[in-house]
């Protein structure tokens, strides 16, 4: 099934707020209940594609076929732009101006290829599209005249190898396909993101994803081995052994390019056997401070469980931090949540576990339980969710990421939530600022900020006021511009602050020999100009 058009997921998942949020929202935050009407997708005036029929009939020829080359309404407004805040935002008011020509479906890696060259032929952009959950403007190109590339067709597993536990996926399988496919020969990803229900494969290799359990398995761009590359010149085929010392690795150029240098047409991953065990549990620290020392210490000298993470005060009290139980008992919920997450073999967890809970009660923490960790796990996926339900009721909701050394980690966390605070007070709408940390290494970890207020005359303004603000801070506080949404859009004008002047031409001189025409997500990643 396709995703809610004008939201996230599926529409029989949607939950109304409960009454004390919907009061808190109200008397903390002055949000008003909506007065406009909610546009059906039938309403949206959509303009008509403009390319001409030569360029439809070559795009069927490469994909074997007209059915594979969809030009209705339905089909173009669900794949415009991606999932953000301000993308919905914009579509639920009729605003479909980035819409695509036509959404093309191929099926194999030659497929893509003749996509490529017949988009070149007749000057249109490409956009290859996934799950469309990107929340940075990632499928948003600079371009009117493209064509969304969807994947799904290219939705298999090509190959396991269980003596050298790596498995060939294609880049359309979306997450939980990949899990069941892998499962059913005893092995896992465990790769869990926020997006996991509806991501695929090469969009989670594509923008460099990091999942919930990214303290046990690794970040995504930790489990490939080796990925084929489409591009308008010809094929790249990267990982012929785990490690290698033949010159810089190409895996490294193409993780994280978005869609800029060429669509991904299948990934290597290594797998690992099924745990026989989960068990996920809660810990209360006294402070964000507190919590983050304990964190690192597990995160430095270890046991390090498979999930391990924090919510700062404010989420820990409104509920964030387990989103099926959002605003209930706010008064008992003082200090900081810490999740902790543990999977394995019966021994291996049972001795990390213990292990692990002797460090956190060192660093002042204080077991609370099993039904805290359980209930995040059973609603891991929810939040994005609770976003929709807070647009309904006329609230504001996004969220933001970065990454930093540990010893950076309180400036940044008090600069993001400074100047997230001070833009959108001045805008007249104060905002709840929460955090957590969701990501741990050795040497750094992640903060993800969500951020809440009214929706006030214009939102979208007014998020972007905030959004370039917060992104100065975290460049000036020494952070990353995204730790794992990616950089589309929204983020590249402070990637290329990041990337420095000679870093980003030598992006564009690889972008030129792979995408001369710079038909490939134009605007995304790298500027046009």
């Amino acid at each position: 099934m396709d995703m809610l058009w004008n939201g996230w997921g599926d529409p029989a998942k949607a939950a109304p707020l409960p009454d004390t949020v919907t009061g808190l929202l109200r008397d903390l935050l002055g949000v008003k209940p909506r007065t406009t009407p909610v546009l059906a997708l039938q309403d949206i005036d959509l303009p008509a594609p403009t390319a001409d029929q030569a360029a439809f009939k070559a795009l069927a020829r490469a994909v074997g076929g007209e059915e594979h080359v969809r030009t209705d309404a339905e089909s173009r407004i669900r794949h415009t732009r991606g999932k953000s805040t301000p993308d919905l935002l914009r579509l639920r008011a009729g605003d479909a101006s980035d819409v695509p020509q036509a959404v093309v479906l191929p099926a194999t890696h030659d497929d893509v290829l003749a996509v490529l060259r017949a988009c070149a032929a007749h000057g249109l952009a490409v956009v290859p599209f996934g799950g469309g959950t990107s929340v940075v403007g990632g499928l948003a190109p600079q371009r009117s005249t493209f064509v969304a590339l969807d994947l799904r067709r290219m939705n298999g597993l090509l190959d396991l190898d269980p003596v050298s536990r790596l498995a060939v996926l294609q880049p359309g399988l979306r997450a939980p396909e990949a899990e069941a496919l892998l499962a059913a020969r005893g092995f896992t990803l465990g790769h869990f993101p926020q997006s996991f229900e509806w991501a695929t494969i090469g969009g989670f290799a594509a923008a460099r994803s990091s999942g919930q359990a990214s303290a046990g398995y690794g970040r995504f761009d930790e489990m490939v081995l080796g990925l084929t590359l489409a591009t308008p010149e010809g094929t790249i085929e990267t990982g012929r052994a785990p490690r290698s010392a033949a010159g810089p690795d190409l895996r490294q150029l193409i993780l994280g390019s978005e869609g800029a240098f060429g669509v991904i047409t299948s990934v290597t991953v290594r797998i690992r056997p099924l745990p026989e065990e989960r068990v996920y549990e809660g810990w209360r620290f006294a402070s964000f401070e507190e919590g983050t020392a304990a964190l690192r210490r597990l995160a430095q000298d270890g046991p390090r469980p498979t999930v391990l993470r924090l919510s700062d005060e404010t989420e820990t009290l409104i509920g964030l931090a387990q989103p099926e139980a959002i605003g209930a008992g706010l008064e008992s919920n003082a200090g900081c949540m810490a999740i902790t997450g543990y999977e394995g073999t019966a021994e291996d967890t049972a001795q990390r576990r213990e292990q692990a809970a002797a460090v956190l009660r060192a660093a002042g923490g204080t077991l609370i339980g099993s039904e805290p960790g359980e209930r995040w796990a059973h609603g891991r996926y929810s939040a994005p969710y609770l976003r929709d339900s807070l647009l309904d009721a006329g609230a504001f909701a996004e969220t933001l990421e970065t990454a930093a050394f540990w010893s950076r980690i309180p400036d940044l966390y008090a600069a993001v939530r400074t100047a997230l605070t001070d833009t959108l007070t001045e805008a007249g709408t104060p905002p709840l600022v929460m955090c957590h940390i969701s990501h741990v290494y050795e040497n750094g970890a992640s903060l993800y900020f969500t951020v809440v207020s009214a929706q006030g005359e214009d939102p979208v303004a007014h998020w972007t006021h905030a959004k370039h603000a917060a992104n100065d801070a975290v460049l000036a506080a020494g952070g990353t511009i995204t730790h794992h949404h990616g950089v589309g859009t929204d983020h590249r004008d402070w990637y290329v602050r990041e990337a420095g002047a000679l870093g980003v031409e030598a992006l564009r001189a690889v972008k030129g020999r792979l995408d001369p025409e710079g038909l490939l997500n134009p605007g995304v990643l790298l500027p046009t100009d």
